[in-house]
């Protein structure tokens, strides 16, 4: 998950002070139905970024996984874009 950060923080495309990394374990799961090991990475983005910059972070976190878990099978990166209209949080 810090290397996942830094790769981020590393692109530019967010400030690291954004970044939140979670991380999520499946007990059932079909890949290309096998149970075949996945790394999927999901990145929510408040929309406003160019596509070069989404591609420039998807290539970076995906060359880091592909260091990090060089034995999953099967490695993905999705880059969604956010409302920022609708978009609401709440820090305390």
């Amino acid at each position: 998950m810090e290397r996942l950060f830094q790769a981020a923080s590393q692109t530019g495309v967010m400030k690291p002070e954004d970044i939140k990394v979670r991380a999520r374990s499946y007990d059932d799961f079909l890949v290309a139905g096998r149970k075949d090991s996945f790394v999927h990475l999901s990145v929510y983005l408040l929309a406003g970024r160019t596509s070069e910059h989404k591609v420039k972070l998807s290539e970076q976190l995906r060359s880091t996984m592909v260091e990090l878990c060089p034995d999953v099978v099967s490695l993905s990166v999705d880059i969604r874009d956010m409302d920022p209209v609708a978009y609401k949080k709440r820090l305390k």
